[in-house]
């Protein structure tokens, strides 16, 4: 089996399955499609390489006092997996949200029952997916809530139960590649406080994982809140005149390229692989507040796009899109937003 280094050129452009195995309640609960070979074999035709399978466990337990994962869960999990694997997919499966018993739990006082739970689900989900091969990876997280060296400390043991829960599996479980998260999946906070990795019997095996929304207000924010506005335009030649309130204050191509460079200095020139497990900026269509200078907006999310994509890459990085339905359909595999395909594709040239 490949170390992390040689399996991260194994791909390059990465696409998360969003809002579907982690959704409460099951797989169509948050409106989506269950997932089929064919939507599988349709992100690869896009020119994508990975998947991420964002999925909950804690969720789908039907025994607490043994943390035991329903078998029939367990059977749909592995059926995905099995569709991007024989379509020479390379596969992340993490433990998502899944309620926030992890991320939301990073502290002293529930230290033993989140590291007793990590423990429980990943013996149960490594086991079952032990035969796959080196197409599969596994996720420790999604975004744990650590902010100071304290909380990291706690994230780190949390990461070390489950490097040791995978690896006690045994067969090919034994080398696989793990992927753990820095604190907040936070550029800047990863590379200031994530000095150690977990200790692992297998050498090179470790993958650390970032995200980037960039600037928030950008790529998600639907609604005027508290902390800040909408913004609606970004990058270099793209602001508005008509309305300047809605051009951003932070966080376009230089704080970019300083966050890239970092987590390249920290990790990957020494060996360490980075996933950008989640990244995306969304058009504002159909809302209430819809950008004056509409032209500049759909600019500005194209740019965002292929730059993000295009940096990353370029310092071995390896980003995966956050979808969960806007751009390609699900029920009819057609693509609904060739806009974001087409600057996602010019990214990764």
């Amino acid at each position: 089996m490949s170390t992390a280094v040689q399996l991260a050129v194994k791909f390059q452009l990465g696409w998360n399955i969003g809002n579907t195995l982690e959704a409460i309640g099951g797989e169509t609960s948050w409106g989506n499609p269950q997932i089929t070979e064919a939507y599988v074999k349709a992100v690869k035709q896009l020119g994508f390489t990975a998947i991420r399978l964002p999925c909950a466990w804690d969720l789908h337990v039907d025994n607490k006092a043994t943390a035991h994962i329903d078998q029939n869960w367990i059977n749909r999990i592995k059926e995905v997996v099995g569709y991007c694997v024989t379509n020479d997919m390379y596969v992340m499966l993490n433990i998502h949200w899944d309620g926030g018993w992890l991320e939301n739990n990073i502290s002293k006082p529930k230290h033993d029952s989140v590291n007793a739970k990590q423990k429980a689900l990943w013996e149960q989900i490594a086991t079952a997916m032990r035969d796959f091969d080196e197409h599969l990876m596994f996720a420790s997280a999604n975004e744990p809530n650590a902010d100071d060296a304290v909380e990291m400390e706690i994230l780190a043991s949390y990461h070390q139960t489950f490097v040791n829960a995978v690896r006690s599996t045994g067969g090919r479980n034994s080398h696989r590649v793990l992927i753990v998260q820095g604190p907040n999946t936070n550029a800047t906070l990863t590379s200031d406080l994530m000095n150690t990795l977990p200790k692992d019997p297998t050498a090179n095996r470790l993958m650390v994982e970032v995200h980037n929304y960039l600037p928030a207000q950008f790529c998600f924010l639907n609604e005027d809140v508290s902390w800040g506005k909408m913004v609606y335009y970004w990058g270099n030649g793209n602001h508005s005149t008509i309305e300047p309130d809605r051009n951003p204050t932070y966080g376009e191509e230089n704080d970019h390229i300083a966050d890239y460079n970092r987590v390249k200095q920290k990790f990957v020139d020494k060996g360490i692989p980075v996933i950008m497990g989640e990244y995306g900026a969304y058009r504002r269509h159909g809302q209430t507040n819809m950008p004056k200078d509409m032209v500049k907006h759909e600019a500005s999310v194209d740019y965002w796009i292929t730059f993000t994509t295009r940096e990353a890459l370029a310092r071995g990085i390896k980003p995966f899109w956050w979808d969960t339905g806007g751009a390609l359909d699900r029920l009819h595999n057609t693509v609904k937003d060739q806009r974001t395909i087409d600057a996602l594709l010019a990214g990764a040239k």
